[in-house]
């Protein structure tokens, strides 16, 4: 009887490793990961809905270079002098309050004057004057509120996920819960992936049941907008509410404690971060690896959303299909983090598991390439199957995103957070910092910048792309060759870091170790 209770405690630590204690502090932590992360897919889909079908695919890499980079900065130099000010829940009601104000004024204000807002005849001579390839870059001008809400949309990822809540997280949480609740932290996500992709179809097929001179987009945008302020409110609610009543209790929070395990960060310049990855081949490739990833599904999904604006021109539908694309992210990402992310990676290796996200990049990459570049002379074909090119080259691009972003967060992550494990303190920082610089701007911009460029040259998304998938190959093969390159090193330093480790057990006297193992029991229990 004793014997199949401890198995079943055993059972029951894997598949919930909480105490009943820890929900009072674990529940409302899923709920602001689960809200910031509704509002993100909403906004995500919003954002590309609008552009998209208004201007076309091209202005995606111009908005992504001189809109999003630049006001991301601004926004960063702001936050760091507020926070030098403001005390920590006043600067987290500061960074929130921006973006509830201005997505209710782009549904009630900015988007129902639009004809009036937006500078058309400017535009136009603009457009008259200048190459074909400068067409993205005068869109931008001439939707500029739509291109606010884009940069807005880009910065709600950059602030209020990576920013505000692992920042709220890192600072509250304890080394003992991180190993718990983080995981649980990132299925709450994916899981707002499904609900977010839910909500996005109910909100833009609503034009069924609305009558003739009602204008569709602005029913559906002001259900979306609305349920993202209402978000935005519960989010600063639970923030409050945790600050008096849980970071209040010694079980959860005691500052003296995290003042001592928190690690300051060094702010490393671009300059300083390019010196610190040249000298370290093993930072430079976990770099590389970052870079890539950012490049790569960069420039395959703006060809991916030219495909998909010829095929649903109109707002409502466009937003129908992002929605059902963003559902089915998330239960495949979940699929994957559940059976095949921590099993590849323990039973084939680092390597392996790293190797996977080049290599479903290359696989559906290639595959809707093809459909694009070579659709032509397909159509006969494909006609026979009862089908177009184009419908084929939307659905394998779809395969690809929600391919690329699950191997992601299953197996990219996982293995480049693993990757920081062998290396000594200092290293973890500095290396960490020089990826966040240099690694990441360059991944989110460095797509951006490629196709801006080739479409300046050649004057459209649909001339270039032969090009782009050529890059994608370079791109990929430059990744895994970094992969393989890291694996090496990450096998040799893990091996070294165990000979450590164990060498410094056996030199421990006995008396230390028996009072450790009993304080290390209650986390692995």
């Amino acid at each position: 009887m004793a014997e199949t209770q401890k198995e079943f405690g055993k059972l029951r630590a894997f598949l919930w490793p909480i105490h009943n204690f820890e929900l009072k502090k674990l529940i409302p932590m899923l709920m602001l990961c689960f809200l910031i992360l509704f509002n993100y897919t909403i906004l995500r889909d919003t954002k590309d809905t609008l552009c998209v079908t208004a201007s076309g695919a091209e202005i995606i890499p111009f908005l992504k270079f001189w809109g999003v980079l630049p006001c991301a900065v601004l926004f960063m130099i702001i936050y760091s002098k507020a926070s030098n000010i403001l005390s920590k829940p006043k600067l987290f009601y500061s960074t929130m309050a921006p973006f509830l104000v201005f997505f209710a004024l782009f549904a009630t204000v900015l988007y129902p004057n639009r004809e009036i807002l937006h500078p058309t005849d400017l535009a136009d001579k603009l457009e008259a004057v200048l190459p074909g390839g400068f067409r993205g870059l005068v869109a931008i001008i001439r939707n500029w509120t739509f291109s606010l809400f884009y940069i807005m949309s880009e910065l709600w990822g950059s602030m209020a996920l990576s920013l505000l809540f692992w920042g709220f997280a890192n600072d509250i949480t304890r080394v003992s819960e991180a190993k718990r609740f983080y995981n649980l932290f990132g299925m709450g996500g994916n899981f707002s992936l499904m609900v977010s992709g839910a909500v996005i179809v109910w909100c833009s097929q609503i034009r069924a049941g609305l009558p003739a001179g009602v204008d569709p987009w602005q029913m559906s945008l002001n259900y979306m907008m609305t349920l993202v302020a209402i978000s935005i409110v519960l989010i600063m609610g639970i923030y409050w509410w945790m600050n008096k009543y849980v970071l209040s209790d010694p079980r959860f929070y005691d500052s003296g404690e995290q003042k001592k395990m928190k690690k300051t960060k060094p702010k490393m310049s671009i300059t300083e971060s390019f010196k610190y990855l040249m000298r370290s081949k093993y930072i430079g490739c976990i770099a590389v690896l970052v870079m890539s990833y950012g490049i790569a599904i960069n420039i395959i999904e703006v060809t991916w959303k030219s495909q998909l604006h010829e095929m649903y021109p109109n707002y409502n539908a466009y937003s129908t299909f992002m929605g059902k694309f963003s559902f089915f992210t998330g239960v495949t990402t979940i699929f994957m983090m559940l059976f095949v992310g921590g099993n590849v990676i323990r039973r084939l290796g680092w390597t392996v598991g790293a190797l996977v996200t080049p290599a479903v990049v290359l696989i559906t990459g290639t595959l809707f390439f093809t459909f694009v570049i070579f659709r032509g002379n397909l159509t006969h074909a494909i006609a026979a199957m009862g089908t177009t090119p184009l419908f084929l080259a939307v659905i394998f691009g779809a395969i690809q995103n929600i391919s690329a972003k699950s191997s992601k967060y299953a197996m990219f992550d996982p293995t480049k957070e693993m990757s920081y494990i062998p290396l000594d303190q200092e290293q973890k920082i500095k290396g960490k910092a020089a990826v966040d610089v240099v690694g990441a701007r360059l991944g989110k911009s460095g797509g951006a910048l490629i196709q801006q460029f080739l479409i300046l040259i050649f004057g459209s998304i649909s001339v270039i792309t032969p090009y782009v998938a050529g890059i994608l190959f370079i791109i990929i093969g430059a990744w895994m060759l970094a992969a393989k390159a890291l694996g090496k090193q990450f096998n040799v330093a893990i091996k070294k870091k165990e000979e450590e480790e164990a060498r410094e057990m056996a030199e421990e006297p006995e008396e230390a170790k028996t009072p450790r193992a009993a304080a290390e029991a209650p986390q692995n229990a």
